[in-house]
């Protein structure tokens, strides 16, 4: 990635704390960044802002509405180091690894009724085999309007590059995962979805009531997996080969995609 991001204005900002950067106003008190448009859409989760080392790490990104109707990006940032910025410091964006959400689907888990076990595991799995620089996890009733809402923001305004969810994909009543999947992504992903189909009917033969979705929403490969810990683990160890693949190409790679034997 290309460009310059600058912040400007006095700041302490200290490791490990979580920061809400917007545009910078000269006649406001709190630091804030300039930069071009494009380089601020470039941003993506888990991506770096360095001087001359890392500063930031990016965990967010959001349009924020304004008064008057005007609105500016913002960017949510978690430090990496103690510094001060006395009047501006000049940072480099750059990635390395791939950024993680996931989504755990419970009325109960979201109301703290209930443990989750589902949502860590999947971050456990993905951290053993791919190079995560990122992962966020979210717990949520399973309400439609609220997990499109996520997974529209994780994928375009934060751009993460995995989004995997957990719960949902059978016939209770209340089982809308596949639904808001199927609502908002570009491709869908048949391969992924009859892969995880055909190793878990070897299993059990549950598996029929399954009706997980994979695809894509901008940059973003989505992947519903049931809502059981058994489930997760046996799911994705069905794609987790094809993963680091798919989420390269996903990101604009032209290399050819053949391998040699």
């Amino acid at each position: 990635m290309t460009g310059i991001i600058t912040i400007r204005g006095r700041g302490n900002f200290s490791s490990g704390h979580e920061y809400l950067l917007g545009p910078y106003n000269p006649e406001g008190k709190e630091p804030g960044y300039v930069a071009g448009y494009e380089v601020i859409k470039g941003l993506k989760a888990g991506g770096y802002l360095s001087a001359k080392e890392p500063e930031f790490q990016v965990t967010g990104k959001f349009w924020m509405t304004e008064q008057g109707g005007k609105g500016s990006i913002f960017l949510e940032l978690r430090a990496l180091n103690d510094f001060f910025v006395e009047q501006s410091l000049e940072l480099n964006p750059a990635r390395k690894g791939f950024s993680l959400a996931w989504i755990t689907l419970s009325d109960k888990g979201s109301k703290g009724q209930r443990l989750d076990e589902s949502g860590p595991l999947i971050e456990n799995i993905c951290s053993s085999t791919l190079d995560i620089s990122l992962a966020r996890g979210f717990i949520i009733p399973d309400d439609y309007d609220i997990l499109k809402s996520l997974l529209v923001h994780l994928s375009l305004s934060s751009g993460f590059d995995l989004i995997i969810t957990t719960g949902g994909t059978g016939l209770s009543p209340r089982d809308i995962t596949p639904e808001v999947t199927m609502d908002i992504i570009d491709k869908r992903l048949p391969g992924f979805e009859q892969g995880m189909l055909s190793y878990s009917l070897t299993r059990t033969p549950h598996a029929m009531i399954s009706r997980a979705v994979a695809g894509t929403l901008g940059q973003s490969l989505l992947i519903n997996l049931p809502g059981s810990p058994k489930g997760v683990r046996e799911n994705l160890g069905v794609v987790l080969p094809a993963l680091e693949h798919a989420l390269t190409k996903l990101s604009g790679d032209q290399s050819d995609c053949a391998v040699r034997v």
